[in-house]
């Protein structure tokens, strides 16, 4: 009877969380964005707690005033020039006053002989059928990027929205996040080894993706967009957004959209401007990657580049921009787990030393 008890319980229990999973999903961008900014600026609020003893709601506060300050403010604002900046260079294209078959053309003539007949022997010699293909290709592509972001600059009132339940959530969070955090553990029904394994492999990734990998984006983006603007380019924000994102991608990178604008400068007999963004891209944007990626990261995730690749373009490809971040942790999660499975079933734990059992991640 008391076994029958225990697993209606535990159905009961299952039930009930999916149910209240099922509440939430509409909102699960803002609870996501909450949990990450609680995880980030814990440290600060701890930090501030020593300074204002017993004022927790003061200290949170705080917090969500800095968030405010250094992340939330400066994103609006860019959001804003950005999407004026996609509007601009959508109605461009669409009047053709952009015209990619035009760029693609003055590069094709602009090639030496030996690279003419290295593209006739490889099976790319029909010039105006590549012409068509990549000209549309970029053109769909820019189209449908400038699109994108203006119909986010469309939705200002469901951001707010979400940004409004963010913040929220996220004081909560920071300021009895140390409690929830014993108490979610303590109900996990694993060893004290497993779960302490498993917590600090979430949390390790979530300040990876975030700390490392997305503020190392946003400073490429940043420097790809600063040379684009003063080598006056079209739209340097917006390309400097798109640099951001493609070096959230490993083995791909802000090279993608700068090379091709350089060799378009050689073509064009525009020879200092090509230099200098090829030196730029090589020696400024390129080298941020290789310095600041391990000292904000360290070598704590410990996953393969192509699992990192395989899992963040999953993630991007069921959730949208919240795949970068979910993505990634659930891959690391699966190694963690299967990592541990062995050990289990024998008897034995890799799980990291006794002393940080009771600890919340900080």
């Amino acid at each position: 009877m008391r076994n029958l008890e225990n697993k209606t319980f535990l159905l009961l229990t299952v039930f009930v969380t999916l149910a209240f999973a099922w509440v939430l999903w509409p909102f699960y961008g803002a609870i996501l964005w909450g949990t990450v900014v609680a995880i980030l600026f814990a440290p600060l609020n701890r930090r501030l707690l020593v300074v204002l003893p017993g004022k927790a709601n003061l200290a949170a506060l705080a917090t969500i005033a800095i968030v405010l300050l250094i992340v939330v403010v400066p994103l609006v604002l860019i959001s804003i020039a950005l999407v004026q900046e996609a509007a601009a260079l959508y109605a461009q294209i669409k009047s053709g006053e952009i015209n990619f078959s035009v760029y693609f053309q003055t590069v094709s003539d602009a090639l030496p002989a030996w690279a003419k007949g290295f593209m006739a022997r490889s099976g790319l010699g029909d010039f105006g059928a590549v012409q068509d293909r990549l000209s549309g290709a970029l053109t769909e592509g820019s189209q449908y990027l400038a699109a994108r972001v203006v119909g986010i600059g469309q939705s200002t009132f469901e951001f707010f929205i979400s940004l409004a339940m963010m913040l929220y959530l996220a004081f909560f969070l920071i300021r009895d996040g140390d409690k929830l955090f014993v108490r979610v553990r303590k109900a996990v029904p694993l060893n004290q080894a497993h779960k302490r394994a498993l917590f600090a492999k979430f949390t390790t990734v979530v300040r990876a993706t975030v700390k490392g990998d997305i503020l190392v984006a946003v400073l490429q983006g940043s420097l790809g967009g600063l040379i684009f603007w003063l080598l006056d380019i079209h739209a340097p924000l917006l390309w400097g957004v798109l640099m951001m994102f493609l070096s959230l991608l490993p083995a791909i990178g802000a090279s993608v959209v700068w090379l091709p604008v350089s060799i378009y400068f050689f073509a064009t007999g525009a020879i200092w401007q090509g230099v200098a963004l090829v030196l730029f891209g090589a020696f400024v944007i390129g080298l941020v990657d290789n310095v600041l990626r391990p000292a904000l990261v360290g070598k704590d995730l410990k996953m393969p580049d192509y699992v990192v690749l395989i899992s963040t373009l999953g993630g991007i490809g069921i959730l949208g921009l919240n795949g970068f971040v979910i993505g990634p942790a659930i891959a690391a999660m699966f190694i963690a787990v299967w990592d541990i499975f062995p050990a289990s079933q024998s008897g034995e734990s890799d799980a990291p030393p006794a002393d940080d059992a009771g600890k919340p991640p900080a």
